[in-house]
């Protein structure tokens, strides 16, 4: 296996255990002051309020990861390396292209956006090379 194979891999489940993190977050601790910090939420009537949409959210996050996890698990089983590549791409893909999409909901959401879209983009790209 190529060096480039290991680090992208790397890169790739540290994406998704980041977004089974961020589907903690927003499915099952919505409700906690902890998360809301983190999410710049003012009180629990916001919280509530933004609830429904923030589990729909955490959900997104859950399934791409399970996409990622899915393609490496194809990757490294080695019986299907294409289908495994196209897991990885298509998910690592749209797991960028949600940060891109943040990036646009305002100046503050920059930070939070390179979190969330660090980790796939080195993914997709080095896939690209796999």
């Amino acid at each position: 296996m190529s060096v480039i194979a290991i680090i992208g891999s790397v890169a790739v489940a540290l994406a998704a255990l980041l977004h089974v993190y961020i589907f903690v977050l927003e499915s099952v601790r919505w409700m906690q002051p902890s998360t809301w910090r983190i999410f710049n939420v003012r009180d629990e009537d916001q919280a509530e309020t933004l609830r429904p949409m923030a589990y729909n959210q955490g959900f997104y996050n859950l399934f791409l990861a399970i996409g990622a996890g899915a393609g490496l698990w194809l990757f490294f089983d080695g019986s299907l390396p294409s289908a495994a590549r196209a897991l990885i791409l298509f998910t690592t893909a749209c797991m960028a292209a949600a940060a891109i999409v943040l990036t646009t909901t305002g100046r503050g959401y920059l930070r939070p956006a390179l979190v969330q879209g660090t980790l796939p983009l080195i993914g997709f790209a080095l896939f690209l090379f796999v």
